[in-house]
């Protein structure tokens, strides 16, 4: 396994959640908690890419996560730091080298169904025609089940306050279980996906025998995130949108909706899924 990468990286850190008092249907005041949102601008090199909305939870991998998405670097080994400063809303990416023509992809935008309406540079809809995953790995339903579970009974900044978007994934272990290795809440769902990819990228870690959890709808940036990551399994508790489906055959990706409870509804490549007997 390669060596991971050496970037120097700052641990920002804000307040998730914050305490205000509402009045409820009877007129009476009570406290209640909200989630934060702030923006974050990433400049690479000097150069502003792009203003994100946040929660913060996770900034210094969410800059990295997003470059990785949006193909602005090729490689975690060519970035030396990322400096998140809250005090200017800020995150301060420096490279080491860049192959990349940052002109010729922000160039060309689309505005996504993104909560917050998200964006992806460059002719990105066109290379995933490249990607194919490979046959396998298989799942049971006992795991789907059990990770299912793992997210309900997950300690969440949802439960205390809503208004978010979680994000999580998973590793297989043995025949039937499945071991969390990150959990992410944020704003807008591509957020934490992307907060999720720069973990992925900085623990130099596969995405060939991983499952993805989101609480968010599998829209097709979503599906090309998760084949650019390499996991063959994406489970949401919301629904499917129809360039999502078909993005999805195109890549070899299992998708699974409604997820919930012991139920779930597979769109593609089932094949994948081991059913058990007489369920």
């Amino acid at each position: 396994m390669a060596a991971k990468p050496n970037i120097q990286m700052s641990s920002a850190s804000v307040p998730l959640v914050h305490e205000v008092e509402v009045l409820d249907e009877a007129g009476r005041k009570k406290l209640t908690h909200i989630p934060g949102e702030r923006s974050l601008t990433i400049y690479l090199d000097k150069r502003e890419v792009v203003t994100l909305m946040t929660l913060g939870s996770a900034p210094e991998a969410l800059v990295l996560g997003y470059l990785r998405n949006q193909r602005l670097v090729e490689s975690p080994d060519d970035i030396e730091s990322i400096q998140v400063d809250w005090e200017t809303d800020s995150a301060a990416v420096k490279t080491r080298r860049s192959t990349v023509d940052i002109d010729a992809l922000t160039s060309k935008r689309v505005v996504t169904t993104g909560c917050g309406q998200g964006t992806m540079f460059g002719g990105l809809m066109e290379e995933i025609s490249a990607i194919t995953l490979p046959d396998g790995p298989q799942l049971s339903q006992e795991a789907i089940v059990a990770l299912i579970d793992s997210i309900r009974v997950h300690d969440s900044i949802y439960k205390r306050s809503g208004s978010v978007h979680a994000c999580a994934v998973f590793e297989r272990v043995g025949d039937h279980g499945v071991e969390l290795l990150h959990f992410i809440e944020d704003v807008g769902r591509h957020n934490a996906v992307d907060s999720i990819s720069g973990l992925m990228w900085l623990a130099n870690k596969s995405g060939k025998d991983l499952i993805f959890f989101t609480t968010g709808r599998l829209t097709s940036e979503m599906v090309i995130k998760g084949a650019q990551m390499g996991v063959p399994f994406l489970l949401t508790r919301s629904g499917v949108t129809l360039m999502g489906l078909e993005l999805a055959r195109k890549t070899n990706l299992t998708i699974l909706s409604r997820c919930s409870g012991k139920h779930f509804e597979i769109y593609n490549a089932p094949e994948r899924v081991i059913f058990t007997k007489n369920s």
